[in-house]
């Protein structure tokens, strides 16, 4: 049997081990180690899993994971979520759909220092959702805004999304996360203008209430975390860009920064200071396993010579280059409903990054930004959109089951599907800032 064959009857088994229930990564790993077992031999197939899984777990770059994470951790138990987004309401909840606007908002600003989706949807589903509710907020608007918006967190950095999708590729982490800077902004006001459009549609998803009063406007944004976030912000992020820190070092200072600013404002407890730590060490363990096994996999790829045959298969095609990516990204699409995008990225990224990168020449950081856009869309879109399933089960509404969920996330998808098709047209909106950024 050829190895080709080999490869492809083992990329099966694991589809099948997934559709049975069996967790991804071990699907992953063992279908890998399997499929490598039978084109070479046991020998190479042990050393290739012993020091796939040994390098990721002793890789120094990976570490970057793990500071970004705490940093995100240590913003959510202090509090800080939940200060911008009272500040943010502030100025906006006077507007019909306000509320959600804010929330949108601070999703937005909160993904700037966390990255991570899950962190952001538990912050806003305790902070937010009650107080949409509390003033006669739909659940199709409350709920769907705040799946949707938590998804801006895979585009702003630092995004966990950009620094798995950098290790995956050996892609520079620090300019994904510079060409996310543009793309996140738009799909934020693009979220925004699809909340004043379903409000404008449906009055009734929302009220509208009296304007604060600019003291107390500025009262919060003096003391509602903006300042905090900015501060921290600035010194990682800002620092990373300048070129004074790598990634990896950025995401240490963040985390340091971060635990100094709710210390010294009391925000931040013990109990709470070793909650942070506990969730941090789930996150991170949850990704350093599947980014091992997905790398175990990604080798059973690259001894199959599958990617080097569907390249030659490509480019026999007399079809633009155009084409063949909207074929990859409807692939994608249909992936992203039926099953966990990011873990199928790791999986097919072997295929499909040679074919966008060497052969069709598309910038690997436009493809990086792509991806995460259509990871966002999955992240949201029945029947397993994890997003809706995360913020169901932060919220206890009788009144919000999944399927008003999923019916209030579908104009949300229509927007993110069209900043996306954006950024195909105009891939500049990627890749501009990072080359001026990093000029010479």
């Amino acid at each position: 049997m050829s190895p080709i064959i080999i490869g492809i009857v083992f990329l099966v088994s694991f589809l099948v081990l997934m559709c049975l229930g069996m967790p991804i990564p071990f699907s992953m790993l063992i279908c890998g180690a399997l499929g490598i077992v039978a084109i070479k031999n046991i020998n190479v197939a042990s050393s290739m899993v012993v020091n796939e899984i040994y390098n990721t777990f002793c890789s120094y770059t990976l570490t970057v994971g793990p500071m970004f994470g705490l940093m995100g951790f240590l913003a959510n138990y202090s509090g800080i979520g939940g200060a911008l987004f009272t500040t943010l309401n502030n100025f906006l909840g006077h507007r019909r759909g306000g509320l959600a606007m804010a929330t949108t908002v601070a999703c937005a600003g909160f993904g700037a220092i966390c990255g991570s989706v899950p962190a952001t949807i538990s912050t806003m589903c305790a902070i937010a959702y009650p107080e949409m509710r509390k003033r006669s907020y739909a659940p199709e608007l409350a709920g769907a805004t705040i799946a949707a918006s938590a998804g801006i967190s895979v585009l702003i950095p630092p995004s966990t999304n950009f620094i798995i999708y950098g290790l995956a590729t050996d892609t520079s982490i620090g300019r994904l996360f510079i060409a996310g800077i543009i793309p996140g902004i738009l799909l934020t006001l693009a979220n925004i203008v699809t909340i004043a459009v379903v409000c404008r549609m449906h009055p009734d998803y929302a009220t509208k209430y009296d304007r604060v009063p600019w003291s107390v406007r500025i009262k919060g944004l003096i003391h509602g975390g903006i300042i905090e976030i900015l501060v921290v912000f600035l010194i990682s992020m800002g620092g990373m860009f300048a070129g004074f820190f790598t990634p990896t070092e950025a995401g240490a200072v963040g985390a340091a920064g971060m635990l100094l600013v709710t210390v010294v404002t009391r925000k931040l407890n013990w109990k709470k200071f070793v909650e942070s730590l506990l969730a941090g060490v789930r996150l991170q363990a949850m990704v350093f396993v599947l980014l091992a096994c997905a790398n175990v996999f990604g080798r059973l790829f690259t001894v199959s010579t599958i990617p080097v045959a569907l390249g030659n298969f490509v480019r026999a095609l007399d079809v633009p280059r155009w084409g063949i990516m909207m074929a990859i990204f409807i692939i994608y699409f249909l992936l992203g409903l039926v099953t966990d995008l990011l873990s199928m990225t790791l999986v097919t990224m072997p295929i499909f990054f040679p074919i966008v990168v060497d052969m069709l020449g598309y910038d690997p950081i436009w493809f990086g930004v792509i991806i995460s856009m259509v990871i966002g869309i999955g992240g949201i879109t029945p029947p397993v959109g994890n997003g809706v399933f995360l913020c169901k089960g932060c919220i206890n509404d009788n009144e919000a089951p999944l399927a008003r969920l999923f019916r209030g996330v579908w104009p949300f998808v229509i927007a993110t599907s069209v900043v996306t098709f954006v950024l195909i047209a105009f891939p500049s909106l990627c890749t501009w800032l990072p080359k001026v950024m990093y000029k010479g």
